[in-house]
């Protein structure tokens, strides 16, 4: 009887440690999970940031530096001055060789005559 006096009271304490950690709605599992979607999303959000940041700057360039902007609409749309000739240089696309899967019949029946 002592002996099993002496096991409940570590198997409550065990049992209780175990739903703290794994069991119900605010576990310390889902608090773990949560923290690290924090941290992604405030990651995330600090990439955005940098990008909106990048933007604004690329904003105030073009309203600000006419060499900037000229330079942008030459790159981007192919804008050119009076006398100039644009010339558009693009990567090949690749040559596709076709598989021949069968052979002719034409030769199938030179081959079967030949071998007649």
């Amino acid at each position: 009887m002592k002996r099993s006096r002496r096991l409940f009271l570590p198997g409550v304490i065990i049992v209780a440690a175990y739903f703290a950690m794994a069991g119900g709605d605010h576990s310390v599992l889902d608090a773990r999970r949560a923290e690290d979607e924090l941290a992604a999303t405030r990651a995330e959000t600090r990439r955005v940031h940098r990008q909106i940041d990048s933007l604004r700057a690329r904003i105030a360039g073009l309203r600000e530096d006419d060499e900037m902007l000229e330079r942008y609409a030459r790159e981007r749309y192919g804008f050119i001055r009076d006398g100039e000739y644009l010339y558009r240089i693009s990567e090949p696309e690749p040559v596709v060789q076709e598989e021949v899967r069968d052979t002719p019949s034409i030769l199938r029946w030179l081959r079967n005559r030949d071998d007649m």
